[in-house]
């Protein structure tokens, strides 16, 4: 299958069911078609997507990992601790192939489970980590993670924490390549969000093992 076009993708990704009750602890804040859209072109068009095998860690719903398959991955791991989450992404996958009428689950693997226990070796990582509000350095242990298993890392994380994540990424000899700042639509999803949609100010990193 060809590549889809961005456009497309977009809506597509817009259409994806999302948390009907999501959990605060594990931070199940969910991207929005357009700002996932965005994220995985960026990789597209730096080759680190089509004919890759890819892990997105703290899959959630799968928009990430869905979008991947759509721009010609090889392979995508999904994964997640939460069970009903991973259970949404396959039926968001299901809904991507119907729509499209195309045949994209044998390249997805569906797993259940702490990212602590995924040891599997992968070229790229898209992940849309927590923020680390709740579980504090949730965000690192992700990164730290996707480090160990893959060479070229795109993760999003608050703009505020960049310098502490720049510094994490070259202590661990990856290099701060790319950036893209961009605003997260946190939407009303916990009783104690005052606003509709709250602008939350994040950016979107690519880190890659250091040549040197």
């Amino acid at each position: 299958m060809d590549a889809i076009k961005k456009s497309k993708m977009e809506i597509i990704l817009s259409k994806l069911k999302v948390f009907s009750k999501p959990s605060l602890e594990l931070e199940q804040y969910p991207l929005d078609g357009k700002n996932a859209s965005d994220i995985l072109w960026t990789a597209f068009s730096l080759g680190n997507i089509e004919k890759k095998t890819i892990a997105d860690l703290g899959c959630g719903t799968g928009i990430l990992g869905i979008g991947a398959l759509l721009l010609g991955a090889n392979k995508v791991y999904f994964l997640d601790k939460s069970q009903s989450a991973v259970q949404i992404a396959k039926e968001n996958l299901q809904f991507v192939e119907k729509e499209l009428d195309i045949e994209l689950k044998s390249k997805a693997l569906f797993l259940v489970g702490d990212i602590n226990d995924f040891k599997t070796k992968v070229q790229t990582v898209i992940e849309n980590p927590p923020f680390g509000t709740k579980t504090e350095h949730a965000d690192k242990l992700f990164l730290e993670k996707a480090m160990e298993i893959a060479n070229v890392v795109y993760s999003i994380h608050k703009t505020s924490t960049l310098d502490f994540i720049e510094k994490f990424a070259k202590k661990n000899n990856f290099d701060l390549t790319n950036k893209v700042r961009f605003a997260f639509p946190l939407k009303q999803t916990m009783s104690f969000h005052k606003q509709k949609i709250t602008m939350v100010d994040v950016s979107l990193i690519r880190i890659e093992k250091s040549k040197k």
